[in-house]
Parts: structure tokens; C-alpha cells; sequence
């Protein structure tokens, strides 16, 4: 059987890749391996995507199959889900939802009962009991499905003390994207007192991530340039991870937040070790800003499962990646866009600076992100042509920035990233290298 978990889950088309067949396999094989026998206990939550019930219902029935329960709690974000899963003492969490991707998609995560996503090895162990799943229980050993609406409130209470203080007088627009927090994040902003402007909050299960979100900034700098308020927000389909924009409509992306946050903290004598981990996608005016202000940054492979693999082995409680996926570990266990919004509100808030003085804090070089769809991405860094045009590429480069050339871990893509003191140079090599990945590998 081909490898089933990618860097975040099991992920494909609903109902063509990721079927109700396959989600009722990986709902045994998920409750046997975390549960190591009955009557465990797992909590499901999902996003907003139509495609979420189907799967919902196939790994409940899968979980019950084994002798394990269920708690079902709704739409809400994947790291709540992460907190839930910890906080109600269950043998593990399900998250239904595809994060950033289209509608048509989907995808199933698991977490272990500390809050934490699974392991290469676990995950691999699940896939190898989905064809050994024998001697079902019957009668009163089968499991049980429950329903649990007031589970959040535990998250609500935890996310609103995770700063001192509160919001009043700060005025937030927010793009939820239709998606797992189109209620919880303008919720928890008005309860701590700021002054909040919603959008994209009527979810109709085909349109998350449709023109809005993270994906799509320019909704919210629209809005953000358009009506007085001091910062904007875009979540992406899960809300794990948040993009903001300035007073001004300039986008202040994951590089900027943690640059922001990082030094703070560092003021404050809250940043052990003074250190954080970031990507290696990260951009190389953060790691200039980073240095100048004294914080140690270590990389990690693209993926926040990288992140925190790195800053569990170093004791670090920042890191996080430039598309907005930022851990806070004091906080939560998986990246959090809520979280993030709300440090970043407060950093705000205590400093009395508005965003765009803040974001000053990093100066950002030119980078070019060309994402070429492939049909296939295996061998992709075998076939001469590729390798020839990294090579040229890099020389041309040399001293003046770098290349960076990976395939994506949720999609059919193969992500050329070149950062370089010109932008027009590192147009030009993106495009060249990128065209010939199209050439050799594209539709």
C-alpha cells in the first residue's frame, strides 16, 4: 500500500481520493494503535467543507467498530480540537479538513492524547494495521457516539488568558475564509473588548478558501485600506495558522510576526535561551533582524511538524514558518492562528505602536514563490534538465541570495523559492528554473 500520511495527514479529493471506505480504515486503525485496545476515547472536529460529514460519519463508525467512543464536537479550528483532545483526557483527536486547500479536498490528522500530532512512526503503524483490524467486538462492547457543544468553552477560557489585559479600544477586521473559525475568532476578540469587523463568515460548505482567507490576502487589505482599523487578520480553512495585515494594508506575513513577538518577549526576559526556530523557507532579512536583536534562530525542514520537532529537542517555546504557522508552546501544541492573532494584538496593545511600526523591527528581501503543478513530483530531482537549471541558477545567484527547490507536502506541486537584493534578477531565475519543471513534469 502506497504511503497514505503526508507532512499533515491524509489528504486528497474527497469521496475520489479520500473516501468514506478509507476514512473508516484509518478510524480502526487510528482507535486501535492510540487506544492499545477498547474503549478508548476520541474527539472529531472539522472544518467547513460539505465533505466533512461523509468522513465524519465513516471514522465514527470506524472508531465504534473497535470497541472505542467518540465525542463530536463540531466546527471548530484544528488546534482546538489539539487543545480539546488534551484538556478532556481522550486517547486521541481527529481533525477533518484540508487546511488551505479548495473545497474538493479534504484530509484527516490525527493527535496523540498530549495534544501533539503523531509521530512518522505511529503514523506508519496505523497504516499497517488498516488491512490486520480482526475480532471485532459485539453487543455492549461496540462503541458509542456523543455529541460534546461545550468542550470549546475549555479553549475559550485557555486562548483569553493567554495575554495580560485585554483588546478594548483596538478595532480588528478579520477574514475567517468561511472556514473552522468563521465563529470562534471574532467571538473571542469581542470578548476580550476589541472592536471587530467579521468576514466571510457564511460558510455553505463549498465556498472555504474560495477568494478569501490566508490564500487570498488581498481581500482583507481591501477591507483593512477601506474602513478605520488599526489591524487585519486572514485565517486559513483550519485557522492553524493567520496572516496580518497593517493600518496601512501591508501584509505583515509569519516572518514578521515572530520577529515581533520574538523581541518582545526578549525585552521581557520571556524568551529562553533567547531563541526561536524557523524554515528554511524563511526570509533572509529575518534572519539579519534576528541576529541584530541578539535571538538565536535554529532551522527546520518546511512543515510545522519540523518546527516542533526542533524546538521540543531544544527547549524552545517560539517557532513557526512565513505562511503564518506559528507554535507558541507555553499556549498550545500545534500551530494556533487565534493565538497568533491575539500575541501579536497584545504586542500591539503594551507597546502602544501600531503595526507598521512594528513590522520595522525586520527589513524583508525580495522573494519569488513560483508554485508549478505537476503530475507527479517523484524523481523530480533526478532528471538532468532540473538539476542543470538549479545549478545555472545558483551560480548566477552566488553571493546575492539563494534558491530554494521542494515539492509540496499536501499538493501536487513542486515550489521554487528564490530570494535575491534584486527583484527583478530573482524573477527572472524563479521563471527559468520553474519553466523547466513545467517542461519536464507539468500538465
Amino acid at each position: 500500500m502506497p504511503k497514505l500520511f503526508g507532512t499533515d495527514g491524509v489528504r486528497g479529493i474527497a469521496n475520489q481520493d479520500l473516501t468514506a471506505e478509507l476514512a473508516f480504515k484509518l478510524g480502526q486503525a487510528g482507535a486501535t494503535v492510540l487506544s492499545r485496545g477498547r474503549g478508548g476515547v476520541f474527539v472529531i472536529g472539522k472544518d467547513t467543507r460539505i465533505s466533512g460529514d461523509m468522513l465524519e460519519a465513516a471514522l465514527s463508525a470506524g472508531i465504534c467498530s473497535v470497541g472505542s467512543n467518540v465525542v463530536k464536537i463540531g466546527i471548530l479550528p484544528t488546534p482546538t480540537i489539539a487543545y480539546l483532545t488534551k484538556a478532556l483526557k481522550a486517547d486521541g483527536g481527529i481533525v477533518i479538513s484540508a487546511s488551505h486547500n479548495p473545497a474538493e479536498y479534504n484530509g484527516i490528522k490525527f493527535f496523540g492524547p498530549d495534544g501533539f500530532k503523531l509521530s512518522d512512526k505511529l503514523e506508519a503503524e496505523i497504516e499497517d494495521t488498516m488491512d490486520h483490524i480482526h475480532d471485532l467486538p459485539v453487543g455492549p462492547s461496540i462503541g458509542t457516539i456523543k455529541e460534546n457543544k461545550k468542550a470549546v468553552d475549555y479553549y475559550i477560557d485557555h486562548v483569553v488568558n493567554t495575554i495580560s489585559g485585554n483588546l478594548e479600544g483596538l478595532k480588528v477586521a478579520i477574514d475567517c475564509g468561511h472556514g473552522a473559525s468563521y465563529q470562534l475568532s471574532p467571538m473571542v476578540f469581542r470578548q476580550l473588548g476589541a472592536k471587530v469587523m467579521a468576514v466571510n463568515t457564511k460558510p455553505n460548505g463549498t465556498n472555504i478558501n474560495q477568494g478569501c482567507g490566508s490564500t487570498h490576502i488581498e481581500y482583507i487589505q481591501e477591507i483593512v485600506m477601506s474602513h478605520d482599523v488599526d489591524i487585519g487578520f486572514a485565517h486559513d480553512g483550519d485557522a492553524d495558522r493567520v496572516i496580518a495585515v497593517d493600518e496601512n494594508g501591508e501584509v505583515v506575513d509569519g516572518d514578521f510576526i515572530m520577529a515581533i513577538c520574538a523581541t518582545h518577549l526578549k525585552k521581557q526576559g520571556l524568551l529562553p535561551k533567547n531563541t526561536l526556530v524557523s524554515t528554511v523557507m524563511a526570509n533572509l532579512g529575518f534572519d539579519i533582524a534576528m541576529k541584530e536583536n541578539g535571538i538565536k534562530v535554529i532551522k527546520a525542514k518546511v512543515g510545522d511538524r519540523y518546527v516542533l520537532e526542533e524546538m521540543l529537542k531544544h527547549d524552545v517555546l517560539v517557532g513557526g514558518e512565513q505562511s503564518g504557522h506559528i507554535i507558541f508552546l507555553e499556549h498550545n501544541t500545534t500551530g494556533d492562528g487565534l493565538i497568533t492573532a491575539l500575541q501579536l494584538s497584545s504586542v500591539v496593545m503594551e507597546t502602544g505602536m501600531k503595526l507598521s511600526e512594528l513590522k520595522k523591527v525586520m527589513k524583508k528581501l525580495p522573494q519569488v514563490l513560483i508554485n508549478v503543478r505537476v503530475k507527479s513530483a517523484d524523481g523530480w530531482d533526478k532528471i538532468p534538465s532540473i538539476k542543470e537549471s538549479i545549478k545555472e541558477a545558483e551560480a548566477e545567484l552566488r553571493d546575492r541570495g539563494r534558491l530554494l527547490v521542494r515539492p509540496s507536502g499536501t499538493e501536487p506541486l513542486i515550489r521554487v523559492m528564490v530570494e535575491s537584493d534584486a527583484e527583478e534578477s530573482a524573477n527572472l531565475i524563479a521563471r527559468s528554473v520553474a519553466d523547466v519543471i513545467r517542461q519536464e513534469l507539468g500538465y
